[in-house]
């Protein structure tokens, strides 16, 4: 059984890990002209094209501020990449439509990202990426379970 400082240690370990994943992240955003709030909404639009999302899906989804949202889509909107249709069900939230210039720039930058990241998964080997997946799969369940989280 390890001790208590061991496991501190791993637990800083994984601290360490997870702000310098998050920092490569913003790093690889900042060099194509982004923040890392921005392309993880681009992520969004690319991951669910059909799905018509709202700026308090995004929000909710990446836990980014709805002002924080708001003023990205503002920027999108200005660049020509979105645009901001009311919703049929409630008019006061608004839809979030790529624009067929959003959908070319979308692709555009998640292309590259996903083909570095994939890249990285054949690096390290895609048995290694799943247990990777399992073990903080299985962190979440337990981190959620024991601090009563949902």
């Amino acid at each position: 059984m390890p001790t208590e400082r061991e496991m501190l240690y791993e637990l800083n370990r994984f601290y360490t890990l997870w702000r310098e994943i998050n920092v490569l992240y913003e790093n690889w955003a900042k060099q194509h002209g982004l923040s890392l709030n921005s392309l993880l909404m681009l992520y969004s639009f690319y991951e669910n094209n059909t799905v018509v999302q709202t700026q308090k899906d995004i929000s909710q989804k990446w836990v980014i501020p709805k002002q924080t949202v708001h003023d990205i889509l503002k920027d999108f909107e200005t660049k020509q990449y979105v645009t901001l249709v009311p919703s049929v069900q409630d008019r006061r939230h608004k839809t979030i439509q790529l624009t067929e210039k959003g959908r070319v720039y979308t692709k555009e930058i998640m292309t590259e990202l996903r083909r570095l990241e994939l890249n990285v998964i054949e690096q390290m080997g895609f048995g290694t990426m799943t247990e990777l997946n399992q073990h903080l799969t299985q962190f979440a369940h337990l981190f959620s379970k024991k601090g009563q989280i949902q």
